[in-house]
């Protein structure tokens, strides 16, 4: 055994014995990671392995201009927003910038299960009501009330007043959504339950990835909104440029939410989230309390989202993520001509979800041949049978080629 995989086999048993076994790896031969940069992550004996799975890094791995911006603020000042310091309020700047004018309003959090659940919160206090709608097989977060709208995570039964409407994921249930909405609703008004919200992952990841075609949210809005209800855009993985449209998913789809979460890619892995709100929707909720978070929005936080804000522009990654998405597409799609195992290719600019027709064992499979060989990528579905792609931003041509190539080997 050579000394590398000798200490991945020590770290591995050092981690059952001190970490709880709540938590999970992923692969059949777990990864060992050393150091990362730009779509690489390496192991311990200098092997690259190229990482299509991790939306967090949204503008690469270690991306220097990042690194830079939060050394600088952490050796200047690192406060939270009960000081009066500027970085909040830029960053609120920009955020907002980007948003639609009805979206005008902020609250900063640490994490996108924070911001969900605090636009949970938010929606109750502002409409009465007490009823959620989510997809069948969706992700939301790891509160209490979070885990309880978050099917695809397996943290047990749907919350209090939680409904499920199927995910849009083809042309088909895509024409439905709206319809399937309203059902729900009227299933809530039998039951006495006041509609709170439409809480959705604008891309419907976890369920398997849906983006088109664009617009079939608009319709879902307005049931709600007459219900007396609010429509809750998830951005935690879409946002930030990723669908190669516009800087948030639900602009693919014409239509305004009136709360916007957003998370993990932020901060391309330092913890900073937020909340964008209409100010008429926080009013309230403002009115009948008070919500402080000690990191929520602190200085370094925000000077880092800063820094991912500006890498955004400055390498126009909204732009390279529609470009380089679409050739990976049309080469998922040839592929896919090729082998039968590959099904309906999904999705906007750099997140792309595969369909495996031959279901989760074979998709299984797959995942660990790629990271044998050297690419690392995920999985998604209520039945696990769809190849998740969302790699950082930077992802480029030669990226796209070696992907494919290496995909084609396997299958």
């Amino acid at each position: 055994m050579s000394s590398s995989s000798s200490s991945t086999a020590d770290l591995l048993a050092r981690r059952r014995r001190l970490l709880a076994p709540t938590y999970g790896l992923f692969y059949e031969e777990p990864v060992h990671i050393t150091r990362a940069s730009g779509v690489w992550m390496y192991g311990p004996d200098g092997r690259a392995y190229l990482d299509v799975y991790n939306n967090v890094p949204v503008v690469g791995h270690c991306h220097p201009q990042v690194v830079e911006a939060l050394a600088h603020q952490a050796a200047l000042l690192n406060t939270h927003t009960r000081y009066l310091t500027e970085k909040p309020l830029e960053l609120a700047e920009r955020l907002l910038a980007t948003f639609p004018s009805e979206l005008a309003t902020a609250i900063f959090t640490c994490t996108g299960s924070e911001s969900n659940d605090l636009a949970i919160r938010v929606s109750k206090v502002a409409t009465g009501g007490t009823g959620v709608i989510i997809s069948e097989w969706a992700y939301h977060g790891t509160t209490e009330t979070l885990a309880g709208m978050s099917p695809s995570s397996g943290m047990g039964r749907l919350g209090t007043h939680v409904y499920t409407v199927p995910a849009p994921i083809d042309q088909e249930s895509a024409s439905q959504f709206a319809s399937r909405v309203q059902a729900c609703i009227e299933t809530m008004r039998a039951a006495g339950v006041k509609p709170a919200a439409l809480l959705v992952d604008t891309i419907f990841s976890s369920d398997g990835v849906s983006a088109d075609p664009p617009g079939y949210l608009a319709a879902a809005a307005e049931h709600v909104r007459a219900a007396g209800g609010l429509l809750i855009a998830d951005e935690v993985q879409p946002g930030f440029g990723r669908t190669g449209h516009s800087m948030w998913g639900f602009q693919r789809h014409g239509v305004v939410p009136d709360l916007v979460t957003m998370g993990k890619p932020m901060g391309n892995g330092h913890p900073v989230s937020a909340l964008i709100a209409r100010p008429e929707v926080i009013a309230e909720f403002a009115r009948q309390t008070r919500y402080f978070n000690t990191f929520g929005g602190n200085t370094v936080a925000c000077a880092v989202a800063l820094a991912v804000l500006d890498i955004i522009e400055q390498e126009q990654l909204i732009t390279n993520a529609r470009e380089i998405g679409a050739q990976l597409r049309r080469g998922l799609q040839e592929l896919a001509s090729r082998h039968p195992t590959l099904g309906a290719i999904r999705g906007a600019g750099l997140f792309i979800g595969a369909q495996i027709t031959t279901g989760k064992a074979e998709t299984t499979r797959i995942v660990n041949a790629l990271r044998q060989r050297g690419v690392l990528i995920g999985s998604a579905g209520r039945n696990g049978d769809v190849l998740k792609i969302r790699p950082p931003l930077v992802f480029k041509q030669e990226h796209v080629d070696q992907l494919l190539g290496t995909l084609a080997q396997v299958l």
